[in-house]
């Protein structure tokens, strides 16, 4: 049984009408082995199944023995195979595809942001010059909130409208500066060559799959939970972030693919904004009786950090909206963690 099932199902009630247009047809998935990746193929792998949809995709990795490790039920799928190769260089698979998931990059304090860079910008153009030989119809970029730089403190929710950016003389923008480079490729193929790319600028998320050792605040109190605590906040626990359920993340992800715009970025998130030692006092809660919090830094007199999206373009033009609250998604995340340890 699928610890998932639940959540596959829901996000097959709610995109069940999307799917006729890849039936019988190939998709083509980078980034096919990360946390979005693996949501990717779980909901694909599902639906392909419930609906006979008769679909196959191919996943892009430099290591589908590690993949087949971490989740063998995907590799061994009879619709899914795996094609080696880095982003940035790979030699394209035979035949023609219909949609492309672009969700390979790198991200983290400890990569090479030459690499970083590289991998992004590059990684995009190779995958654009694919749909572009290949005859793709449509191609889903996976960006991130980061493009719009420093959230201003009074601005509670960043809309897709705001035209900030990060700062080019800081090394550390170069995870949002490529993101808003790979945007800016997706435009241009879609001037010169028609290509039908859609933008899903992507904030914070929390559910099974997301790395428990790794820069995500939340996956870190997870997992600090489940163990019987204490939570660490690293930081003083005033920055405001908001987090938005896997499984949401897939029907919002699978809808703008299939039915958004093209070339009209959308955010992705939840709006439900709290600040981090909010968010490890909910986490801390999620087990009985509540596990001990420890805040490392002190507050700090600056005006507190925020990471929150606006998403009333979606809700409006796409009908999407957020229907897992925090509570809900720690709850499921934990109780799947407890039965069958994360790889």
């Amino acid at each position: 049984m699928n610890p998932l099932a639940s959540d596959l199902d829901f996000i097959l009630e709610r995109t069940r009408d999307l799917w006729e247009e890849v039936r019988g047809e190939r998709l083509f998935i980078t980034g096919g082995t990360g946390f979005f990746g693996c949501w990717f193929l779980e909901s694909f792998c599902w639906i392909n199944r419930r609906l006979s949809l008769g679909a196959t995709a191919v996943v892009l990795s430099r290591n589908a023995d590690a993949f087949a490790a971490k989740a063998p039920h995907l590799a061994a799928d009879p619709a899914v195979c795996f094609h080696p190769g880095d982003i940035r260089s790979f030699d394209y698979p035979d035949g023609n595809f219909s949609h492309i998931i672009h969700a390979a990059t790198t991200s983290g304090a400890q990569v090479d942001p030459l690499l970083m860079l590289d991998t992004i910008i590059q990684g995009t153009r190779r995958a654009l010059d694919f749909s572009r030989d290949r005859g793709v119809r449509k191609f889903l970029l996976t960006s991130s909130g980061a493009v719009y730089g420093p959230q201003p403190p009074e601005m509670t929710h960043v809309p897709e409208t705001f035209l900030g950016g990060p700062d080019t003389m800081n090394p550390g923008s170069v995870y949002g500066e490529g993101k808003r480079v790979a945007e800016l490729l997706c435009a241009v193929y879609h001037q010169l060559y028609g290509i039908d790319a859609k933008i899903a600028r992507c904030f914070a998320f929390a559910g099974p799959y997301l790395p428990l050792d790794a820069h995500f605040a939340i996956g870190n109190f997870v997992r600090d939970s489940v163990a019987g605590g204490p939570i660490t906040v690293k930081g003083d626990g005033t920055p405001y972030r908001s987090y938005l359920y896997a499984a949401d993340l897939m029907i919002w992800l699978w809808t703008i693919l299939f039915v958004g715009a093209a070339c009209r970025p959308y955010n992705v998130g939840s709006e439900e904004d709290r600040d981090i030692k909010t968010i490890a006092e909910t986490v801390a809660r999620s087990k009985n009786p509540p596990v001990e919090i420890k805040i490392m830094k002190p507050p700090s007199n600056s005006p507190p950090l925020r990471y929150v999206p606006a998403t009333g373009r979606v809700q409006a033009e796409l009908g999407l909206r957020a229907d897992t609250t925090l509570e809900s998604a720690i709850s499921r995340w934990a109780t799947i963690l407890r039965g069958r340890p994360q790889p």
